[in-house]
């Protein structure tokens, strides 16, 4: 189911920025701002952001219930929960692209790891304007270097492409069984993952597993 994967994505997006940078010092912190210009209220705006898009996702899959008891789209329950997402979803993606347009793709000396993070979040969501996904996709990839997560710009590059109906390249992207989309040359999926700092495939998909069990209030 669609909203499954986009509420395993919400969990995976957490974690697929782990451990990409520790925290600096206040005063590297405070150097860092002045010779970069980092904006801190459009950091913390992203923040907000993202905490939405969140929390939306969250209502989303509690909705959701389990894989064999799922309520159609239409139940007017779960209806409401996906108008809500559909308007945070809308409201990001809007406010994201006045962002961009103003001020280029907000990378790490902008908004800090956090907010590039959260930026990243929002048009990884944006399926509903693929030609912003991609416009976004080229500016990650062509903005120096540190300035984005290698790890934020393959899920968004597979996001893309099964966007497109095509093979993805790191297997990030999940059907309603938590079991990778179709992966282009699948034999070397863990090579290409590595070469962006993730962990192996099938660690990522136990993970999938077990975050989806503890939403789910399993243990």
């Amino acid at each position: 189911m669609k909203g499954l994967v986009a509420a395993v994505l919400l969990l995976l997006a957490t974690w697929s920025g782990a451990g990409q940078a520790q925290e600096p010092s206040p005063a590297k912190a405070e150097a860092d701002r002045r010779s970069a210009g980092r904006d801190d209220a459009l950091r913390r705006e992203l923040l907000a952001m993202m905490e939405q898009d969140q929390a939306a996702r969250r209502a989303m899959m509690q909705a959701i219930g389990e894989p064999g008891d799922r309520k159609s789209a239409n139940d007017p329950s779960n209806r409401r929960v996906l108008d809500e997402l559909k308007q945070v979803d809308d409201r990001n993606r809007a406010r994201l692209r006045a962002i961009v347009e103003a001020r280029g793709w907000p990378g790490k000396s902008l908004v800090g790891d956090d907010g590039a993070h959260a930026a990243w979040l929002i048009v990884q969501h944006a399926d509903s304007d693929r030609a912003f996904q991609k416009a976004c996709l080229r500016r990650m990839q062509s903005a120096p270097s540190g300035e984005v997560a290698p790890t934020d710009i393959a899920y968004l590059t597979d996001r893309v492409l099964v966007g497109e109906k095509k093979p993805q390249r790191y297997g990030t992207q999940l059907d309603g069984d938590l079991k990778p989309l179709p992966i282009e040359d699948e034999t070397h999926v863990d090579d290409r993952r590595k070469a962006m700092g993730m962990p192996p495939l099938a660690e990522y998909l136990r993970f999938a597993r077990e975050a989806t069990a503890k939403m789910r209030g399993k243990k």
